[in-house]
């Protein structure tokens, strides 16, 4: 279907199509948590929330009493006065629960009497045997970790680094600091260690856990030698625990996993202030120093207990699996799956490896009901020809999430043709910022192609043009309103909130402007159409780089596209588009005239590129997105270490490719 160009304030994009790809039965409308909770708010609070637009119209409009309704509707174990629920603003000068205190670590724990298990610990084949955590034992290794980060002198305030691979020592780890009142922090194995450095060694934590290495795509990194350098780096660190995945020794003078795991110990989390330091996360990196985003325990809790619980329709029976790294918060996204008592799955490896479709073979041999991947793999899954459904069990699966990018509506189609009515696609947009979603979807929403389903309840999230006036059926920026108890309580030696303003409420002042543009529908819907920050403008004509990449790589020819519009001081614009071809494929005239032609029937005229380029591969952030800033900067003549720290990327060799390109401006 040929989508509509539309124009507002000088920014063109493409529309969804509004193609209904998934309707709710009414049996899982009944079923639905998110019900539960509506009829609960109808009840107790003598509200009249019919639908689901009524019941977000109300977490927005009454944001206090509905972040009340979700502590006393989960029994989240507050202590102290819960009577005052916000205070101060505009943002970020605001405060949530000033007199409660709690631990996150209570909330999960709260689910270790229950049989079953709470997380399956799986290696791509060549690792460790799969192992699977009780409860009970989740509970046990809890309480002896703690004990022993205790033992060695780390207390409430202290920081906790985790140099480590997605396993479930990795969870205990975060689990048993958090319970001190300590405060976590982690990034993959595959960090450089100046990379790992320049994160983790902000902190300066006390305790390293690392593991001796990873696998990867059939093959081991040890990753002794990098943990060595970590150490040595970070003067701050006492001791260094060593958790083994490949077999080695442990590095001199450290503790293993095996010892400081072995204690019969209870867990007795410490009750802290609402926003006591949980863990930290940090941005990318890609455009200057990695900010730390520090975001406090009730917080975190609320908020994830409602994405999970409301939004992934995840309870006790289902067992959640979102492929990620530490490194990326869908890692503190996956834990979350603990608050519901849901059984989470650590997958440590790549996704294609034996074969393609590696991912779905895992989800069916585990019944995953609710896995997590991102629009390349499904992109990758669809363009291999590979029908996950018919080659595997998939029986159980119920919902298809995604994020990292945009995904394109012939994807919701592909999941549509591929699982009928059994599966719910679950596009997600959200961040490391607040570490949640601010829209996503809902059980008992339709979904429609090309389109985010909802904005998330007690999101005030809309879109405003230039002036900061709300739109819809327009595009404009993403913009919250409203505070939401995830956002950072501050980041990381940024004492005057300085860096806190210029990145979020100085476009817009005191409104988070997250950087997306997007289109907010009729009913309710977004189409995001990439990074406002790396908008596209030709002639004064603005458009989002994600419509032109779901036009250009739905050809079977192109694996990838990267897009850039860099502006020169001569007043020249030069606008590229560069591709990846799969194997076998050459860039010729034909193939040219055809990705021309897929753009201005898709997207717009506008939106055609001066030059198509062939590329041997595209960088990324360690976490998948294109790096479409410092690629647009070296185009404009800024040195490589000026724009991007290689130890952020996942292909410096392409990332070098890119900074000796000598562009042929107009």
């Amino acid at each position: 279907m040929r989508s509509v160009d539309q124009q507002v304030d000088g920014v063109t994009s493409a529309a969804g199509s509004g193609e209904v790809v998934w309707t709710p039965q009414r049996a899982d409308v009944e079923s639905a948590n998110i019900e539960a909770f509506r009829r609960w708010v109808q009840a107790q609070k003598g509200l009249q929330v019919s639908d689901y637009h009524s019941l977000h119209t109300w977490s927005v409009a009454d944001i206090e009493g509905f972040w009340r309704a979700m502590a006393e509707f989960f029994d989240v174990q507050l202590q102290g006065d819960t009577e005052t629920v916000l205070t101060g603003g505009p943002m970020p000068d605001f405060h949530w629960f000033p007199d409660a205190e709690l631990n996150y670590v209570d909330q999960v724990l709260r689910h270790a009497d229950q049989d079953g298990v709470a997380i399956i610990d799986v290696a791509e084949p060549g690792g460790p045997a799969t192992q699977y955590l009780t409860w009970r034992e989740l509970r046990r290794q809890v309480g002896a970790v703690a004990q022993t980060l205790h033992r060695l002198g780390v207390r409430q305030g202290d920081r906790v680094a985790g140099y480590v691979p997605n396993v479930s020592q990795a969870i205990v780890a975060f689990l048993a600091t958090a319970s001190l009142g300590a405060t976590w922090s982690s990034c993959g194995q595959d960090y450089s260690p100046s990379a790992a450095v320049d994160r983790l060694g902000q902190l300066e934590p006390v305790i390293l856990f690392a593991a001796d290495g990873y696998r990867y795509g059939g093959k081991a990194h040890d990753r002794r030698d990098a943990t060595e350098k970590i150490r040595s780096a970070i003067p701050s660190v006492r001791h260094t625990i060593m958790i083994s995945r490949l077999g080695h020794d442990p590095i001199p003078h450290s503790l293993s996993w095996a010892e400081v795991s072995a204690e019969d110990a209870e867990p007795v989390p410490v009750a802290v202030p609402f926003e006591h330091p949980l863990w930290v996360l940090f941005s990318s990196g890609t455009t200057g120093k990695p900010k730390g985003l520090v975001h406090g325990h009730g917080g975190v809790v609320l908020e994830h207990l409602k994405q999970m619980s409301f939004h992934l329709n995840l309870g006790a029976d289902d067992v959640y699996f979102w492929y990620t790294s530490p490194s990326w918060m869908v890692w503190n996204f996956q834990i979350a799956g603990l608050l519901t008592g849901a059984t989470v799955v650590c997958y440590d490896g790549s996704p294609s490896f034996p074969h393609p479709d590696a991912l779905w073979e895992l989800a069916a041999r585990l019944k995953v009901t609710a896995l997590g991947t991102s629009p390349a793999y499904l992109n990758a899954t669809e363009a291999a020809g590979i029908s996950p459904g018919a080659r595997h069990d998939l029986s159980a699966l119920a919902v298809l999430g995604s994020t990292g990018s945009v995904l394109p509506a012939h994807s919701y189609r592909w999941v549509a043709r591929e699982f009928g009515q059994q599966v719910q696609v679950v596009s997600v947009t959200g961040g490391t910022d607040v570490v949640s979603a601010f829209a996503g979807a809902v059980p008992i929403e339709p979904v429609h192609a090309g389109e985010i389903a909802a904005i998330s309840l007690g999101a005030a999230l809309e879109a405003w043009d230039n002036s900061g006036t709300p739109v819809v059926g327009q595009v404009g920026e993403m913009v919250i309103t409203k505070p939401m108890p995830s956002m950072p309580i501050h980041l990381w030696n940024d004492d005057d909130t300085s860096r806190y303003r210029e990145s979020y409420l100085s476009h817009f002042p005191g409104v988070w402007r997250h950087g997306d543009f997007i289109t907010l529908t009729d009913r309710q819907s977004l189409i995001v159409h990439g990074r406002s920050d790396s908008t596209l403008n030709r002639n004064g004509v603005r458009m989002g780089s994600a419509d032109i990449y779901q036009a250009v790589e739905r050809l079977p020819e192109v694996s990838e596209a990267l897009v850039i519009g860099a502006e020169y001081a001569d007043g020249t614009y030069w606008m590229p588009l560069f591709v990846v071809l799969r194997a076998d494929v050459s860039l010729d005239e034909d193939l040219c005239n055809r990705i021309r032609k897929e753009i201005r029937e898709e997207v717009s005229a506008r939106a055609l590129p001066d030059e198509i380029i062939e590329v041997p591969s595209i960088p990324h952030t360690r976490t998948g997105k294109k790096l479409e800033i410092p690629i647009k900067r070296l185009l404009q003549g800024a040195a490589l270490n000026d724009v991007v720290d290689p130890g952020s990327v996942d292909d410096v060799t392409s990332l070098h490719w890119f900074a000796a390109l000598r562009p042929p401006r107009p």
